[in-house]
C-alpha cells in the first residue's frame, strides 16, 4: 500500500510526482489538470502526504503512519486545502491562504497549500495569488487544480509544474471497484457508466438509488416522442435533481446552523445577541449559493448522462469499436440509430452543451434551458 493507491490509472503521474518527492525536479507551485473525476485533487492530496512522510509515502507504514493518514484524513497542521461548495473562490479565501503561506511549517517539511477547483478564482482572487506565487516561501509549495490549463491565467500557470492527468480506462476502473469490494458484474456497469469518473463509479457501484437516477435519465431520449413528453422530462429531470441537492445539503445547512448558534450562545442564554442577525444572514446567504452549486452540479452530471446516449448512437451507427457506455439499454440506442442520422445525434450533443452553457455560465433557470433542449432533442417524426 503507498498514498498512490487511490489514482486509478495515473503511472505516469504517480511516477513523475515520486520522482519530485525524491528531490528531483521539486518546486514551489503545480497545476493538476485533468478531467472531471480523474482525481486531481486526490493526486494533489496524495502528494502532499508522500511529501509530508518521511518515507515519501511509500514506507512499510503507509498511508497508515501519522504524516500520511493525517494528510489524507484533512488533519495536518501543515497542509490546508481549499474548497467551495459555491460557484466561485473570492479575494477573502485565497487572502487567508497567502497569510498562512508566509508562515514556517509547524514541521520540519513543508507547508503545503491546495486550491481545488482554482478555475472558480476570481480576478482578484487569482492576483491575490499571483503575488504569493511569484514571490515563494522557501518552504511553501501550493497545489492547484483545474480541468485544463486554459481554466487558469497564464500569468499563474506559468509560474506552475504541470501535472496532467487522464480519464482511466472502464478497465482499470472496474478493478478498482472490485477490490473496493463491488460485484465484479456490477463494477463493468459502473465503470462504463461513470465514463473514467472515480466518484461516479464508486456511487453506481455501491448506491441503488444512484443507479436509478441514471436509468431514469439515460431512458429519456426514448421517450421524446411529443411536445407533452419533452416538457414532462424536463420538468422531471428539473425536479429530480432539486430533491437530490436538497438532501446532500439539508443536513449539513442544519449542522451550521447549529453550530453558530451555539458559538453565539443563543441555546444557553435564551436571547441573540447583537452580532448574531448579521452573522445568521450571512450563513443562509452562503447556504443559498451553496445549494444553488450543487443544484446545477446534479443537473450537469444528468446532462452528461444524456449525452453518452447519443454518443453511443454515434458509435453504434459508425461502426466505431469498443463497448457502448449504456449497453443495458441497446435496444433505446438502436432505436435512436434507426430514426436519426449520426449528424443528428452530434447536433443533439452540442444542444445539451448549449444548455448547460446557458445554465452555468448566463444563469438561463433550469427549468427553462432543460425544456428548450428537450424540444430540440424531440425524436422526428415519419422516421
Amino acid at each position: 500500500m503507498s498514498v498512490w493507491s487511490t489514482l486509478v490509472g495515473q503511472r505516469p503521474v504517480i511516477e513523475a510526482l515520486s520522482t519530485a518527492v525524491a528531490g528531483r525536479g521539486m518546486t514551489h507551485a503545480w497545476l493538476f489538470t485533468g478531467p472531471p473525476g480523474s482525481g486531481r485533487s486526490n493526486a494533489a492530496i496524495a502528494f502532499a502526504a508522500a511529501l509530508q512522510c518521511p518515507d515519501g509515502g511509500v514506507g512499510a507504514g503507509c498511508p497508515d503512519d501519522h504524516a500520511c493518514h493525517t494528510v489524507l484524513a484533512g488533519s495536518h497542521a501543515d497542509v490546508a486545502v481549499i474548497r467551495t461548495q459555491k460557484l466561485s473562490i473570492g479575494v477573502d479565501e485565497v487572502r487567508e491562504l497567502v497569510r498562512r503561506a508566509s508562515l514556517s511549517p509547524m514541521g520540519d517539511r513543508y507547508q503545503i497549500l491546495i486550491v481545488e477547483d482554482a478555475d472558480r478564482l476570481t480576478e482578484q482572487a487569482c492576483n491575490a495569488l499571483l503575488k504569493a506565487i511569484e514571490e515563494p516561501n522557501g518552504r511553501t509549495v501550493w497545489m492547484l487544480c483545474a480541468p485544463t490549463v486554459e481554466d487558469v491565467l497564464p500569468t499563474i500557470r506559468s509560474r506552475c509544474r504541470l501535472v496532467t492527468l487522464s480519464t482511466p480506462t472502464a478497465d482499470e476502473v472496474a478493478e478498482f471497484l472490485v477490490g473496493k469490494g463491488a460485484e465484479p458484474q456490477l463494477a463493468g456497469y459502473a465503470a462504463r457508466a461513470s465514463q473514467g469518473h472515480i466518484g461516479r463509479a464508486r456511487a453506481l457501484a455501491f448506491d441503488e438509488a444512484v443507479r436509478t437516477r441514471r436509468q431514469d435519465v439515460v431512458s429519456i431520449p426514448a421517450r421524446l416522442t411529443s411536445l407533452g413528453r419533452c416538457m414532462d422530462a424536463a420538468t422531471r429531470l428539473a425536479t429530480t435533481a432539486k430533491e437530490e441537492a436538497d438532501a446532500i445539503t439539508a443536513e449539513l445547512d442544519a449542522r451550521e446552523k447549529v453550530d453558530l448558534d451555539a458559538s453565539y450562545g443563543v441555546v444557553e442564554r435564551g436571547r441573540r445577541p447583537r452580532e448574531y442577525g448579521p452573522a445568521l444572514a450571512a450563513l443562509e446567504k452562503a447556504q443559498r449559493t451553496r445549494a444553488k452549486r450543487r443544484h446545477l452540479d446534479v443537473v450537469d452530471r444528468g446532462l452528461t448522462d444524456l449525452m453518452s446516449v447519443y454518443r453511443d448512437a454515434i458509435a453504434l451507427a459508425t461502426g466505431a469499436q469498443g463497448a457502448l457506455v449504456n449497453e443495458e439499454i441497446r435496444a433505446d440506442v438502436e432505436h435512436l440509430v434507426a430514426t436519426s442520422s449520426p449528424e443528428l445525434n452530434l447536433r443533439r450533443i452540442g444542444w445539451i452543451f448549449a444548455a448547460r452553457e446557458q445554465m452555468l455560465e448566463f444563469n438561463v433557470p433550469v427549468a427553462l434551458a432543460l425544456e428548450s433542449m428537450m424540444v430540440a432533442l424531440k425524436v422526428p417524426q415519419g422516421r
